[in-house]
């Protein structure tokens, strides 16, 4: 079963750019609300800190889904792994729920890549890899490529920009849209239309926007660290 089709999972709480005790705090909130999906990267250098506050949840790892992203300057041959022990280590664990590329490869041709992906896979050192902010070509050649799948590209996606062609893509290569910036800075505070929405459904302009992302499809990568936004981005299923 591809991890991210289970439905505690079809909602992730992110951490860009969450630090120190803000973040450990804002990942206890989200885990006691009911996240089991937690999304870092190495680019954010909150690794280390994202390991120790889901440590102290004290859910079973099992229940669990921890996503991380190796960085471009970690994509060669020489350096993916070692990246990738390093992020483990720091997670406190012993092995990824999914890897991402956190971008797509500088070279027009990325296959040695995404080779790698498929390596550390085979390894068990990571349950289920993906790729973010790949075009549409790009996850064409992608599912081409590879024999295993790829369980999601993550990509801005929000009501403020036209992602028709990658939902497309999506729905034709079969590797499902992960969002990020799903309320666009804050941006859709500002939407006239939204606003009525909230008011109409008696619920947050970010509820419906987050709303509005999984009935695209779309598994929904949200933040906050207020306990009531926390809660509410949650709580949109209703």
């Amino acid at each position: 079963m591809n991890i991210l089709s289970q439905k505690e999972v079809q909602r992730v709480f992110g951490t860009f750019p969450l630090l120190g005790n803000e973040l450990q705090n804002a990942v206890l909130t989200a885990a006691e609300v009911g996240y089991r999906a937690f999304d870092t990267a190495q680019m954010y250098k909150n690794e280390e800190a994202v390991g120790q506050a889901l440590e102290e949840t004290q859910v079973n790892r099992s229940d669990l889904c921890i996503i991380t992203k190796i960085h471009p300057e970690n994509f060669s041959p020489n350096t993916f792994k070692g990246s990738l022990m390093r992020s483990i280590e720091n997670l406190r664990t012993n092995y990824i729920d999914i890897l991402f590329l956190h971008w797509p490869p500088k070279e027009s041709s990325f296959e040695q890549t995404l080779d790698l992906l498929a390596e550390v896979q085979s390894e068990q050192l990571v349950k289920s890899v993906g790729v973010s902010n790949f075009t549409s070509a790009m996850m064409e050649v992608a599912k081409s490529h590879l024999d295993i799948p790829l369980v999601a590209n993550q990509v801005e996606f929000h009501p403020l920009l036209d992602q028709s062609k990658l939902l497309q893509a999506a729905n034709d290569t079969g590797i499902p849209l992960m969002s990020y910036s799903a309320i666009a800075r804050g941006k859709v505070f500002e939407i006239e239309l939204l606003q009525q929405l909230s008011s109409y459904y008696n619920k947050t302009v970010a509820q419906v926007v987050l709303r509005w992302v999984l009935q695209k499809g779309v598994i929904a990568n949200s933040m906050s660290t207020k306990r009531n936004n926390i809660r509410d981005n949650f709580n949109v299923m209703d």
